[in-house]
C-alpha cells in the first residue's frame, strides 16, 4: 500500500524544486474524470484496509480523505495545485499504519473526526436547500413581476 501511495502522491520530483507529484496529481489535470480515475485508485488503499480488518471509523475517515480529493480536485486550477498539497493516499497509509500501532486511540479519533465531517456535511446540505429555496422564491417573484 504505501508503493502506490507512493506513486498516486509523490512518485515524480518537480525539477529544481522539493515538489513531489503522482499518478493522481497528473490524472487530475484531465478535464471531466481525471480525478474520478484517481479516487478510484485511492479506492484500492482503502479496499486493502477493509481487508486488513480496518474498523468503519477509520475506513471512514480514508473515505472523506479521498472524497475532499476528489471533490475539492475536480475545481480548475485551484483543484490541481490542491492535489498536490492534500495528498490523501499518504494520508491514508498513514492513518492505517496508526490504526496498526495504536488501534483504540485511531479509532476513538477517526469516529470523531467522522462525526465531524457528517456534522459539516448536514450543514452543508441543509445550506444548499435553504439557497435553493430562496432563489426559487427569487425566480418566482420575478415570474410573477414580469
Amino acid at each position: 500500500m504505501r508503493d502506490l501511495a507512493r506513486v498516486l502522491d509523490e512518485a515524480i520530483r518537480i525539477p529544481g524544486t522539493n515538489i513531489r507529484i503522482g499518478l493522481d496529481a497528473l490524472l487530475g489535470l484531465l478535464p471531466g474524470g481525471g480525478d474520478v480515475a484517481g479516487g478510484l485508485f485511492s479506492g484500492l488503499i482503502i479496499l486493502q484496509a477493509a481487508r486488513s480488518g480496518a474498523p468503519a471509523p477509520v475506513l471512514g475517515r480514508m473515505l472523506a480523505n479521498v472524497a475532499i480529493d476528489v471533490v475539492l480536485g475536480a475545481i480548475p486550477i485551484i483543484g490541481d495545485v490542491f492535489d498536490v498539497a492534500w495528498r490523501a493516499n499518504t494520508r491514508n497509509v498513514r492513518l492505517l499504519e496508526s490504526w496498526r500501532g495504536q488501534p483504540a486511540t485511531t479509532r476513538r479519533a477517526s469516529a470523531l473526526a467522522v462525526g465531524g465531517i457528517l456534522v459539516a456535511l448536514l450543514v452543508l446540505i441543509g445550506l444548499a436547500v435553504w439557497g435553493s429555496i430562496v432563489v426559487f422564491g427569487a425566480l418566482l417573484d420575478l415570474v410573477r413581476a414580469a
